[in-house]
């Protein structure tokens, strides 16, 4: 074996051993993931469940009962039954309901002349959540509406359109089929980045760099020494988040195995170039935490399209956003789990993953010199 396979081998062991010794970095590397994991997968949902609705219904004939019967049977909504819209509109302000329905005195004589009209108002505080409680009554009255309309009553406020609806690349409607794969680029982040980050660092402040310093290894030979224990952890990360999208949320992979796994690989070495970087750079174990916090952790949640779609937000952000190189890890990932194997998109985001690996690796070659400075 050559001198420098001899010095790599040497010096990636040591890492290795390190790592094993060093418990927090167990913690952050393996732990953490899984913490986030389960509080992503299974306490975070932007779906909306047992939305709390007042239902007032000034109108007590049958007819009225029937129109809001498919309110009372959905799994989505919870009707509140009121007598009057003061004490609806008393629970709105007071936020204990998110909406409230309200069926006129006239509705049964407005329904036989073919004009009936429902109140729905939502309260409007959080949009997203009023839009989709929104659409949620809308549908459930438009089942009683039909309901009716098959037994063969009039129901003009149903419409005249009757709207098939299909779902591509999330057949079950749920937010966790669109969270969980983002997971992915988080933890990637969160290994790769900050912990290689506070790593190295730490080693700066205890002087073990400095202890390299004067032995022939080179500076190549200590990243790659850096590189290969953390890049490993990273891997049983992402297998870790794998086993979770399968057998605790049962997220489907239309896609192949291996691009996620050629992508996510890609994007390590990515992260633990950044990291190298950012630590060669500030030298200090509190400034790399925060400087890696800032610059990668925070924006891949809140950039890059895990919480957001980057169509939706202002020219500026979304110029910031696909500078990112975990904006494209994750326009891959979340194509590879729902949609599959998009050919073009892969090729296109794993390339400029490439790109920044490699301008990242000779940047982290440049700060990283033999020098105290």
């Amino acid at each position: 074996m050559s001198g420098f396979g001899t010095r790599l081998v040497s010096l990636t062991r040591k890492e290795f051993r390190q790592l094993l010794r060093d418990r927090s970095n167990l913690a952050i590397g393996i732990l953490l993931p899984m913490v986030l994991i389960l509080i992503f997968g299974y306490g975070m949902s932007l779906d909306v469940k047992n939305a709390p609705v007042a239902v007032v219904l000034e109108d007590s004939s049958p007819t009225a009962h029937e129109a809001i019967a498919g309110l009372q049977l959905s799994p989505t909504i919870a009707p509140v039954l009121l007598g009057s819209m003061h004490d609806a509109e008393a629970l709105m302000r007071e936020r204990k309901v998110d909406g409230i329905v309200r069926v006129p005195a006239d509705f049964s004589r407005a329904l036989a002349a073919g004009n009936a009209r429902v109140q729905l108002i939502v309260h409007g505080a959080d949009a997203g959540r009023a839009t989709i409680i929104q659409a949620y009554v809308s549908t459930a009255l438009a089942q009683s509406a039909l309901g009716q309309a098959d037994r063969g009553a009039a129901a003009p406020f149903a419409g005249l359109v009757t709207v098939e609806q299909r779902m591509w690349f999330n057949a079950a409607n749920t937010s966790t089929w669109y969270l969980v794969p983002g997971l992915i680029v988080l933890i990637m982040t969160l290994i790769g980045a900050f912990l290689t980050a506070l790593v190295m660092a730490r080693e700066w402040e205890r002087g073990t760099l400095e202890a390299l310093f004067v032995t022939p290894v080179r500076p190549v030979e200590i990243l790659l020494a850096k590189i290969i224990p953390y890049f490993a952890v990273g891997m049983l990360g992402l297998a870790l988040c794998l086993l979770a999208a399968r057998f605790l949320f049962a997220v489907p992979m239309v896609g192949s195995l291996f691009a996620v796994v050629l992508s996510s690989m890609l994007y390590l070495v990515v992260a633990v170039s950044l990291g190298l970087v950012i630590s060669s750079v500030t030298r200090n174990q509190f400034l790399a935490s925060q400087v890696a916090l800032i610059a990668t952790f925070m924006p891949s949640m809140m950039l890059s399209g895990f919480l957001f779609d980057l169509r939706n937000v202002p020219t500026a952000v979304r110029v910031i956003g696909h500078v990112l190189p975990a904006t494209y890890f994750m326009d891959l990932i979340k194509t590879l789990f729902l949609a599959g194997d998009v050919w073009p998109l892969i090729w296109r985001n794993c390339a400029v993953l490439a790109a920044y690996a490699v301008g990242l690796l000779l940047l982290a070659r440049v700060v990283t010199r033999k020098s105290l400075d």
